[in-house]
C-alpha cells in the first residue's frame, strides 16, 4: 500500500464517511462517532489487503475459487 493511498484512504474511509454517517443517522456520542469510524476505516483496509493479495503474479488470471481449489489439490498430492 502507497503512502498516497493510505494518506487519501484514511481521510475519505476513516473521517468523511463516519461523519456523513453519523450526521445522517443522528448519532449523538463521540463514542459513536469513533467506532463508526474504526469500524468502516478496519473493514477498506481488510478489502485493501485482500485485493492486493489477489494482485500477486501467481493469482492473476484465476478466480479466488480457482486459485483456492488449485492450491488445495496442490496440497493434497504433497
Amino acid at each position: 500500500m502507497s503512502g498516497k493511498r493510505l494518506i487519501i484512504g484514511l481521510i475519505v474511509m476513516g473521517i468523511a464517511l463516519p461523519l456523513g454517517l453519523f450526521y445522517l443517522l443522528h448519532l449523538q456520542t463521540l463514542g459513536a462517532f469513533f467506532t463508526l469510524s474504526a469500524a468502516i476505516f478496519l473493514t477498506w483496509g481488510v478489502a485493501d489487503l485482500l485485493a492486493a493479495i489477489l494482485e500477486r503474479p501467481r493469482l492473476q488470471n484465476r478466480t479466488p475459487t480457482g486459485a483456492f481449489r488449485e492450491d488445495w489439490e496442490r496440497r493434497q498430492k504433497e
